[in-house]
Protein backbone atom coordinates (compact mmCIF):
# COMPACT_ATOMS: atom_id res chain seq x y z
CA UNK A 1 0.00 0.00 0.00
CA UNK A 2 1.27 3.19 -1.17
CA UNK A 3 1.24 6.17 1.62
CA UNK A 4 0.34 9.81 0.33
CA UNK A 5 2.94 12.29 -0.41
CA UNK A 6 0.54 14.49 1.78
CA UNK A 7 1.08 12.34 4.89
CA UNK A 8 5.06 12.61 5.11
CA UNK A 9 4.64 16.39 4.62
CA UNK A 10 2.05 16.69 7.57
CA UNK A 11 4.29 14.83 9.59
CA UNK A 12 7.31 16.26 9.15
CA UNK A 13 5.53 19.87 9.83
CA UNK A 14 4.33 18.12 12.80
CA UNK A 15 7.48 17.19 14.01
CA UNK A 16 9.47 20.73 12.69
CA UNK A 17 6.50 22.38 14.87
CA UNK A 18 6.91 20.05 18.06
CA UNK A 19 10.99 20.35 18.08
CA UNK A 20 10.63 24.57 17.66
CA UNK A 21 8.09 24.73 20.65
CA UNK A 22 10.28 22.58 22.64
CA UNK A 23 13.09 24.68 22.20
CA UNK A 24 11.11 28.04 22.46
CA UNK A 25 10.22 26.29 25.48
CA UNK A 26 13.75 25.58 27.20
CA UNK A 27 14.41 29.48 26.11
CA UNK A 28 12.15 31.03 27.65
CA UNK A 29 13.50 29.14 31.13
CA UNK A 30 17.14 30.23 30.10
CA UNK A 31 18.69 33.61 30.80
CA UNK A 32 19.10 35.01 27.32
CA UNK A 33 21.83 37.56 28.00
CA UNK A 34 24.62 37.52 30.89
CA UNK A 35 23.15 40.26 33.34
CA UNK A 36 19.46 37.82 33.08
CA UNK A 37 22.35 35.06 34.12
CA UNK A 38 23.73 37.04 36.95
CA UNK A 39 20.63 38.10 38.21
CA UNK A 40 19.09 34.41 38.10
CA UNK A 41 21.41 33.11 39.81
CA UNK A 42 21.75 36.04 42.13
CA UNK A 43 18.32 35.20 43.33
CA UNK A 44 19.57 32.17 45.27
CA UNK A 45 21.32 34.13 47.37
CA UNK A 46 20.60 35.54 51.01
CA UNK A 47 21.48 39.59 49.46
CA UNK A 48 19.96 39.39 46.13
CA UNK A 49 20.15 42.80 44.82
CA UNK A 50 23.60 42.93 46.73
CA UNK A 51 24.97 40.40 44.56
CA UNK A 52 23.39 41.36 41.38
CA UNK A 53 24.47 45.45 41.82
CA UNK A 54 28.02 43.72 42.57
CA UNK A 55 28.46 41.48 39.59
CA UNK A 56 26.60 42.87 37.45
CA UNK A 57 29.70 44.79 35.91
CA UNK A 58 31.74 41.86 35.40
CA UNK A 59 28.46 40.13 32.48
CA UNK A 60 31.00 40.44 29.84
CA UNK A 61 33.28 38.13 31.67
CA UNK A 62 31.11 35.90 33.50
CA UNK A 63 28.94 35.26 30.20
CA UNK A 64 26.89 32.23 31.18
CA UNK A 65 29.64 30.19 33.22
CA UNK A 66 28.64 29.15 36.40
CA UNK A 67 32.08 29.13 37.44
CA UNK A 68 32.91 32.02 36.06
CA UNK A 69 30.38 33.70 37.93
CA UNK A 70 31.26 32.15 41.42
CA UNK A 71 35.10 33.01 40.70
CA UNK A 72 34.48 36.91 40.44
CA UNK A 73 32.11 36.58 43.35
CA UNK A 74 35.10 35.42 45.22
CA UNK A 75 37.17 38.04 43.53
CA UNK A 76 34.81 41.08 44.47
CA UNK A 77 34.43 39.66 48.15
CA UNK A 78 38.51 39.21 48.50
CA UNK A 79 38.58 42.70 47.11
CA UNK A 80 36.28 44.57 49.67
CA UNK A 81 37.54 42.35 52.62
CA UNK A 82 41.32 43.20 52.21
CA UNK A 83 40.18 47.37 52.32
CA UNK A 84 38.23 46.31 55.29
CA UNK A 85 41.14 44.69 56.94
CA UNK A 86 43.41 47.54 56.47
CA UNK A 87 41.12 49.86 57.54
CA UNK A 88 40.75 47.74 61.19
CA UNK A 89 44.65 47.65 61.14
CA UNK A 90 44.60 51.53 60.70
CA UNK A 91 42.04 52.09 63.58
CA UNK A 92 43.44 49.34 65.59
CA UNK A 93 46.40 50.83 65.76
CA UNK A 94 45.17 54.38 66.85
CA UNK A 95 42.91 52.53 69.51
CA UNK A 96 46.13 51.39 71.22
CA UNK A 97 46.68 55.19 72.15
CA UNK A 98 43.21 55.30 73.26
CA UNK A 99 41.26 55.05 76.93
CA UNK A 100 39.42 52.10 76.30
CA UNK A 101 41.29 48.75 76.24
CA UNK A 102 38.45 46.93 75.59
CA UNK A 103 37.67 48.48 72.67
CA UNK A 104 41.53 48.07 71.30
CA UNK A 105 41.82 44.61 72.32
CA UNK A 106 38.27 43.85 70.26
CA UNK A 107 39.46 45.96 67.44
CA UNK A 108 43.13 43.82 67.67
CA UNK A 109 40.88 40.63 67.67
CA UNK A 110 39.22 41.65 64.14
CA UNK A 111 42.41 42.38 62.74
CA UNK A 112 43.70 39.06 63.48
CA UNK A 113 40.60 37.33 62.05
CA UNK A 114 40.12 39.86 59.32
CA UNK A 115 43.42 38.20 58.31
CA UNK A 116 42.30 35.04 58.56
CA UNK A 117 39.24 35.40 56.86
CA UNK A 118 41.46 37.50 53.47
CA UNK A 119 43.59 34.20 53.39
CA UNK A 120 40.70 31.99 53.24
CA UNK A 121 39.06 33.63 50.28
CA UNK A 122 42.22 34.26 48.86
CA UNK A 123 42.80 30.75 48.79
CA UNK A 124 39.61 29.69 47.43
CA UNK A 125 39.80 32.66 44.70
CA UNK A 126 43.80 30.56 43.55
CA UNK A 127 41.89 27.35 44.19
CA UNK A 128 39.00 28.45 41.44
CA UNK A 129 41.59 29.53 39.04
CA UNK A 130 43.10 25.85 39.10
CA UNK A 131 39.64 24.25 38.05
CA UNK A 132 40.42 24.23 34.68
CA UNK A 133 43.65 22.05 35.09
CA UNK A 134 41.38 19.90 36.97
CA UNK A 135 42.15 15.81 36.38
CA UNK A 136 38.33 14.11 36.42
CA UNK A 137 35.67 14.48 38.62
CA UNK A 138 37.08 13.46 42.12
CA UNK A 139 39.78 16.03 42.04
CA UNK A 140 37.28 18.84 41.34
CA UNK A 141 34.98 17.03 44.06
CA UNK A 142 37.53 17.86 46.15
CA UNK A 143 38.97 21.09 45.20
CA UNK A 144 35.32 22.41 45.32
CA UNK A 145 35.22 21.42 49.01
CA UNK A 146 38.11 23.42 50.22
CA UNK A 147 36.79 26.31 49.00
CA UNK A 148 33.08 25.73 50.16
CA UNK A 149 35.14 24.92 53.49
CA UNK A 150 37.32 28.44 53.24
CA UNK A 151 34.46 30.53 52.49
CA UNK A 152 32.34 29.56 55.10
CA UNK A 153 35.58 29.51 57.32
CA UNK A 154 36.04 33.17 56.36
CA UNK A 155 32.20 34.12 57.09
CA UNK A 156 32.65 32.99 60.06
CA UNK A 157 35.71 34.67 60.93
CA UNK A 158 34.24 37.70 59.81
CA UNK A 159 31.22 36.79 62.26
CA UNK A 160 33.69 36.80 65.10
CA UNK A 161 34.71 40.40 64.32
CA UNK A 162 31.02 41.63 64.64
CA UNK A 163 30.70 38.92 67.97
CA UNK A 164 33.43 41.12 69.49
CA UNK A 165 32.44 44.32 69.22
CA UNK A 166 29.45 43.44 70.99
CA UNK A 167 31.15 44.49 74.26
CA UNK A 168 32.42 47.50 73.08
CA UNK A 169 30.70 51.08 73.81
CA UNK A 170 28.75 52.41 71.33
CA UNK A 171 30.10 55.27 69.22
CA UNK A 172 31.23 56.41 65.37
CA UNK A 173 34.02 53.74 65.68
CA UNK A 174 32.21 50.70 66.35
CA UNK A 175 29.50 51.69 63.91
CA UNK A 176 31.61 52.33 61.02
CA UNK A 177 33.85 48.71 61.36
CA UNK A 178 30.31 46.90 62.31
CA UNK A 179 28.69 48.55 58.93
CA UNK A 180 31.79 47.66 57.08
CA UNK A 181 31.88 44.35 58.09
CA UNK A 182 28.08 43.76 57.84
CA UNK A 183 28.50 44.56 54.29
CA UNK A 184 31.97 42.12 53.94
CA UNK A 185 29.66 39.24 55.41
CA UNK A 186 26.92 40.23 52.55
CA UNK A 187 28.91 39.61 50.09
CA UNK A 188 31.30 36.71 51.58
CA UNK A 189 27.21 34.90 52.06
CA UNK A 190 26.56 35.58 48.38
CA UNK A 191 30.03 34.42 47.15
CA UNK A 192 29.56 31.13 49.33
CA UNK A 193 25.77 30.65 47.80
CA UNK A 194 27.17 31.03 44.17
CA UNK A 195 29.68 28.17 45.14
CA UNK A 196 27.27 25.76 46.55
CA UNK A 197 25.00 26.14 43.50
CA UNK A 198 28.03 25.63 40.87
CA UNK A 199 28.47 22.59 42.84
CA UNK A 200 24.91 21.55 42.66
CA UNK A 201 24.60 22.31 39.40
CA UNK A 202 28.19 20.81 37.35
CA UNK A 203 29.48 18.97 40.39
CA UNK A 204 27.66 15.47 40.10
CA UNK A 205 28.18 13.32 43.68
Amino acid sequence: MRIPRQFFLITIFATISLSAAAAAADSADAPSTAPDFIRTNCENTLYPQLCYHSLSGYANAVQQDPARLARVAIGVSLSRAKRVAFYIANISRQAEYGADPRAAAALHDCFDVFGDAVDQISGSLKQMRRLSAANGGEEIRFEMSNVQTWMSAALTNEDTCTDGLEEVADGPVKEDVVDRTVKVKEMTSNALALVNSFVAKVIVP
